[in-house]
Formats: structure tokens, C-alpha cells, sequence
């Protein structure tokens, strides 16, 4: 599990080479504020070795965050993350280590019949209710996220995962009201709670790519206030003094700036964005696709990229994220071990005061 002592001892090993805002608060200790992610890529031996690679390179360069799920790349992307843990010259507790569960995994490749392979391994005899299924492959109830705690708890390697989400919640509503889906929500965030107080989870929280950037309009909109309030429940539940929920994740960068752009969600008799909403209540911001998964390396809008510090579009976006009003940590690709030290290096240059940022939009 990371600790205050590590991570405060990994940031005073390589602060000094990093703008003043690079390293930032999380819970007790610190976390670099650009992060590591595994999402893309195919499931093969040879986009492991770079993977294994390009995370090893990052945390012994300054990134002490790594982002993955168990649906990535076949389940392939946690195994890669723990075997980088191991071999990387850093200790394991100076390290923020964050999953997802909610999207049935594969285990290594693609089955030929991928609906009867899900069937037979969680459907029948296993942890998931055919009336829990969404898409055919998501499920969010307290059995089948159990289960995957302990499967990535396995792959991993590790004995506690740091911050373990669940993975795009509003895909359940798809299939059952909004109402349904905080009951479900708050049944697993009891079992959730549970798992921090036994310490296989340092906290927990939701990972979203549509549901906390839409208004309550629309049709993949749910309320964070809301789900919050339901972790607090939960943890009241269980008998727990604090609230195990400590982040959401979603997408934000130079295309995508709905996090801060939209007043989304009802809060204190006003609407307000996700940001806002999220610092109010004290709940850090991880941001996914700060790259808009590849297209932002090379170019930017001009208007926007003007504004921004950086030697190359990738940094300059990336500082963009970095620069967003209550945004803990920006997660950026890391499949090519050739781009890790420009991703980086972003963190090299501050970030836009509140006042400059702000007045992009203007």
C-alpha cells in the first residue's frame, strides 16, 4: 500500500527536477500529478515488453501513479503492472496503484466465442446474476466486484490496491433506472468499505467516461453528489468513521473540457461542474484520455496552445490537464516506452495559474 513516508520520500528523490506543483496532496502522502496508464494496445507478448518497459522507465523517472483495469488488454495490462512494480527501482509503497472492476474480463486474449466464454466463467456457477448484466459484459453488483478485487489483487501482485474503482457505472443504464443504479452502487460500496477496513483496498471510487460530465438530461447522467452521499451511507453501514471513497476518474483535456465546462450536477441549490462539485466535497480528480488517446500529440487548437507551457503538443496537453482547478493527477498512455520521457518532462513546466486557465474560456 503507498504510504505517506514513501511517497513523501519518492517526491523528495525527484521533486527537484520537476516544476513546483508537479508533486500534489493525496490522502496523506503524494502523487506526481502525471500519471501511467495501460489502457490501449493489443493483447500480445510484444506491446507487454514495451509496456513493462515504459512503466519502468516512468517510475524511476517521477511518476508515481499507475492506472489500469482488469479488462485491459485481456487482463493482460495488471499483469504487466505488477511485474514493473517488481523490477522497478522504487519501492512498491511509494506507488499509487489504482484498478477498475465492472467490465467481465478476458483472460490473455480474445476467446473465439467471447459471449460463451463470459457465460461459462462468471454466469454459470460464478459471481454474476444474468439480471445484473448490462451490454452483455458489465456488471456492477457487490458479488462479481469482490471477486474482482481478488483477481486483481492476483494479477497485480500486490497486497492492497490503492484506489480500486468502478468502471463506467452508467453503463448500467442501460438496462435499469438511475434509482436502480445507486441501490447497486451503494450495496457495492458497503462491500467496498469492507474491503478498505480488511486493507485490501486503500479507498475506492467510480471511474466514468460519460456519467458526471452530462446534465441530469441526459441520458448517461448520474449526479456525483449523489453517489458520494451513497459511499457515506455505506460506510455509516458498515460502521466505518470515514468514507473509503477518495477519487473519481474521467476524461478531461483540450477537446473534452465538459468536467469544467458543465454545470452538470445539483449542488447546494446551484449547478455546478464536476470539478467544482468534486473539490467542494474533497474528493481527488484523476483525468483519463489527456491526450484524447493520441490525437492531441501532435496538434493542438491553436487559440488553446498558445497559452500553454511545453516543448512539444504532447507536453503542452498534458499541461492543460495538469492545469484544470481541482485536478489531482493527469493520466497519459504509456504503451511506448519512446514517449514516456517527453510525457514526463510536462511536469518540468508549470501549469496555468486558476485566473490564466480559466480564461481560456472566456
Amino acid at each position: 500500500m503507498a504510504t505517506a513516508r514513501a511517497t513523501w520520500e519518492y517526491r523528495d528523490r525527484f521533486g527537484d527536477g520537476f516544476g513546483r506543483t508537479y508533486f500534489r496532496r493525496f490522502g496523506p502522502g503524494v502523487v506526481s500529478s502525471v500519471g501511467l496508464g495501460t489502457y490501449l494496445g493489443a493483447p500480445t507478448d510484444a506491446v507487454d515488453e514495451g509496456y513493462e518497459r515504459a512503466l519502468i522507465a516512468g517510475l524511476e523517472g517521477g511518476c508515481n501513479v499507475v492506472d489500469t483495469a482488469a479488462n485491459y488488454r485481456c487482463g493482460r495490462s495488471e499483469r504487466v503492472v505488477g511485474r514493473a512494480l517488481g523490477r522497478a527501482d522504487v519501492e512498491r509503497d511509494a506507488v499509487v496503484v489504482a484498478t477498475k472492476g465492472g467490465f467481465l474480463p478476458f483472460d490473455g486474449d480474445r476467446p473465439a466465442d467471447p459471449a460463451d466464454y463470459l457465460r461459462e466463467r462468471f454466469v454459470e456457477g460464478g459471481p454474476v446474476d444474468p439480471a445484473d448484466l448490462a451490454a452483455s459484459q458489465h456488471c456492477i453488483a457487490p458479488d462479481l466486484i469482490d471477486a474482482m478485487v481478488d483477481r486483481s489483487l492476483d494479477r497485480l501482485g500486490v497486497e492492497t490496491i490503492d484506489c480500486y474503482y468502478i468502471h463506467n457505472p452508467e453503463t448500467q443504464l442501460r438496462v435499469r433506472s438511475r434509482a436502480a443504479v445507486y441501490d447497486q452502487l451503494e450495496a457495492t460500496f458497503e462491500r467496498l468499505e469492507r474491503r478498505v477496513a480488511a486493507d485490501d483496498v486503500g479507498g475506492y471510487g467510480v471511474a466514468t467516461w460519460e456519467a458526471f460530465r452530462r446534465p441530469p438530461e441526459h441520458d448517461d447522467h448520474l449526479s456525483l453528489p449523489t453517489v458520494i452521499d451513497r459511499a457515506r451511507r455505506a460506510a455509516e453501514t458498515v460502521g466505518r468513521e470515514e468514507c473509503g471513497f477518495t477519487a473519481i476518474q474521467l476524461p478531461f483535456n483540450v477537446v473534452m473540457a465538459d468536467a469544467f465546462t458543465t454545470p452538470a450536477h445539483e449542488f447546494e441549490g446551484d449547478r455546478r461542474s464536476a470539478l467544482e462539485v468534486a473539490h467542494a466535497l474533497g474528493v481527488d480528480v484523476f483525468t483519463s484520455a489527456s491526450l484524447a488517446q493520441g490525437d492531441l500529440s501532435t496538434e493542438l487548437p491553436a487559440s488553446v496552445d498558445a497559452e500553454l507551457s511545453g516543448d512539444t503538443p504532447a507536453q503542452r496537453a498534458i499541461n492543460f490537464a495538469r492545469s484544470a482547478p481541482g485536478v489531482t493527477c493527469a493520466l497519459v498512455g504509456t504503451s511506448d516506452p519512446n514517449h514516456v520521457a517527453e510525457n514526463v518532462a510536462a511536469g518540468t513546466f508549470d501549469p496555468l495559474g486558476a485566473r490564466a486557465f480559466d480564461a481560456v474560456f472566456e
